[in-house]
C-alpha cells in the first residue's frame, strides 16, 4: 500500500523515516528540493517536487495508487486544498489533515462528508492531553493508555533513591507492591533491552511497565509519588497551547496562573479566560515568579515556543520550589539531554501528533499504536475466529524475536499474561515491538493473526 505524505518538515519527515524502516510504500511531495534531497539519501522512500496542493503533483506521486494520504505541512490551508484535490481524484484513498486553526476546526463534520477527511490532527490537542496523563501519575515520565484506558504504559527513570534502583526483575512485584506488572522494555542509554528474568534495572535506566489501571496510583505511591492534591499550576507561555491548557484545567476546577510577556496577548487571553489569571511577564525572571509565588504550585508547564526558554524556566521554577514541571520539547534531540539535567517530564506537540497519526494509519489493521521511542512501537489488535493462535500458549507462538505480547482484554477482564497464557478468539492484545521487527511481525501473523 502506497503511503503519501505532503510536508517534509519535523513531524512528515518523522512518520516517513518510521514507515520507511517498516519498508512501506512512501512517497514524499514538498516544494523544497534541498530537504527532498537530504531524505533520499537518508531513506529508501520516493520524493517528489512540488505543491501537494496541486492535483498534477498529486497524480506524479501516484495519488490514484495510494491507500493513505497524510497532508501534514505546516500550512493549514495546503493541507485542506491537498485533501480536496486528494478526495476528487482518488475518493477512496484515506486522508488525514494537520489542521491547528481552531476556525477550520469547527467544520470537521463537514469535511468528513464532502472531502473524505478520515481525521483531524491538531497537536496542541494532543499535548493537552498528554500534560493531563502526566498529571495523574507523576513518578512516570511518559504514560500512554491501552485496552480502552485499562491498561497503563508508564515509562519510569530510574535515580539512585528509587525503589528500582539495582532490582532484579523477578523481585520488582515486591518492590511495586502489586501482583501484576510487566517489564516491558529497558532503555540504558541509546540501547534497547527486551528483559528476561535474569536482567537488572540500573541508575539511569528508563525502565517501560505495564500494568493495570486500578494499580496507578499504588505503584506510583510506592515509587515515591507525593500524592497531595494538584491544585496550583502555573502556565508559562500564552501561545495556542497555554491557552488550551488554561481553558482545559479551568473546566476541571484547578487554580491556573499564566504568564506572558506579549502584552498585547495578555489582554487577549484575559477576554477569552474565566477564572484564570493572566501576568504579564517573563517566565525567565527570577523577581516574577518570586512575586507569583511560584514555590506554592504544584506544577508549572513551560510552553513557550523557544526550547531553550522552556528548559531554562523549567530549571529556574525547580531551584525556586515548585513542586513538578513539564516542559514543551520541539527539538527530539534535545529529550534526552534535558532529562539528564533533572527535567524529568516532556511533552513534544510534534511526536504528539506523530503518535496520532501512526495510530490511525494503522487502523485496519491495528486498533490503536504508539511509539514509546525511535524504534519501538507499543500496538493493539484483535485476534478473530479461525487464526492459528487462537487456543495456543505465548510461548508457543512464533514471534519474532524483539517482539513481546504486554497484555491481552479477554471480556471484560485484563490478564497481564505469562508465557503459559492461553491466546483465544475475541481477545485484544497489547504487543510492544522494535521497529525492524514490523514489518515481520506483520508478515508473520496476517494467517495466524488478523488485526482490525
Amino acid at each position: 500500500m502506497r503511503i503519501i505524505i505532503i510536508g517534509a518538515g519535523q513531524v512528515g519527515l518523522n512518520i516517513a523515516t518510521r514507515l520507511s524502516q517498516e519498508k512501506k510504500d512512501v512517497v514524499i511531495i514538498d516544494r523544497d528540493f534541498r530537504a527532498l534531497e537530504m531524505i533520499s539519501e537518508q531513506m529508501d522512500v520516493q520524493v517528489v517536487e512540488g505543491s501537494g496542493s496541486s492535483p498534477e503533483i498529486l497524480k506524479q506521486a501516484g495519488i490514484l495508487d495510494s491507500g493513505i494520504l497524510l497532508a501534514v505541512t505546516d500550512s493549514d490551508e495546503t493541507n485542506l486544498v491537498a485533501c480536496t484535490f486528494a478526495n476528487m481524484l482518488s475518493p477512496k484513498t484515506t486522508k488525514l489533515a494537520r489542521i491547528r486553526n481552531d476556525e477550520y476546526l469547527k467544520f470537521q463534520d463537514i469535511w468528513a462528508k464532502d472531502l473524505g477527511i478520515s481525521m483531524v490532527i491538531n497537536p496542541e490537542v494532543e499535548v493537552v492531553r498528554a500534560i493531563y496523563r502526566i498529571m495523574r501519575a507523576p513518578e512516570a515520565v511518559e504514560i500512554n493508555d491501552f485496552a480502552q484506558g485499562r491498561v497503563k504504559l508508564l515509562g519510569i527513570l530510574v535515580d539512585e533513591k528509587s525503589v528500582l534502583c539495582d532490582t532484579q526483575l523477578p523481585k520488582i512485584r515486591e518492590h511495586l507492591k502489586v501482583e501484576e506488572v510487566i517489564v516491558a522494555a529497558i532503555v540504558r542509554g541509546e540501547k534497547l533491552i527486551i528483559p528476561s528474568g535474569k536482567s537488572d534495572i540500573l541508575k539511569g535506566d528508563l525502565v517501560y511497565i505495564v500494568c493495570k489501571d486500578k494499580d496507578l496510583e499504588k505503584i506510583a505511591h510506592n515509587l515515591g509519588a507525593k500524592f497531595s492534591p494538584t491544585k496550583n499550576i502555573m502556565i508559562i507561555g500564552g501561545g495556542n497551547i497555554g491557552f488550551r491548557l488554561a481553558k482545559f484545567l479551568e473546566n476541571n476546577s484547578f487554580n491556573i496562573k499564566l504568564l506572558e510577556k506579549n502584552r498585547d496577548l495578555c489582554l487577549e487571553l484575559s477576554e477569552k479566560l474565566e477564572s484564570t489569571i493572566v501576568i504579564n511577564g517573563d517566565g525567565t525572571d527570577q523577581n516574577i515568579l518570586n512575586e507569583e509565588n511560584v514555590k506554592d504550585m504544584d506544577l508549572v508547564v513551560t510552553l513557550t515556543e523557544d526550547d531553550e526558554t522552556n528548559i531554562l524556566s523549567s530549571l529556574l521554577v525547580q531551584k525556586l520550589g515548585a513542586a513538578m514541571t513539564i516542559t514543551r520539547i520541539n527539538k527530539p534531540e534535545y529529550t534526552p539531554l534535558v532529562r539528564t539535567i533533572g527535567l524529568k517530564h516532556v511533552v513534544s506537540p510534534r511526536l504528539a501528533a506523530v503518535n496520532t497519526i501512526l495510530n490511525q494509519i494503522r487502523k485496519g489493521s491495528i486498533i490503536s499504536a504508539v511509539a514509546i521511542r525511535e524504534d519501538v512501537d507499543v500496538m493493539e489488535a484483535f485476534i478473530n475466529n479461525g487464526q492459528d493462535v487462537a487456543n495456543k500458549r505465548i510461548m508457543d507462538l512464533r514471534l519474532p524475536q524483539g517482539v513481546l505480547i504486554l497484555a491481552v482484554l479477554r471480556d471484560n477482564e485484563i490478564i497481564l499474561p505469562s508465557g503459559d497464557t492461553v491466546l483465544r478468539s475475541g481477545d485484544r492484545i497489547t504487543v510492544l515491538s522494535s521497529r525492524k521487527c514490523i514489518d515481520a511481525l506483520e508478515k508473520n501473523l496476517t494467517t495466524k493473526l488478523e488485526c482490525f
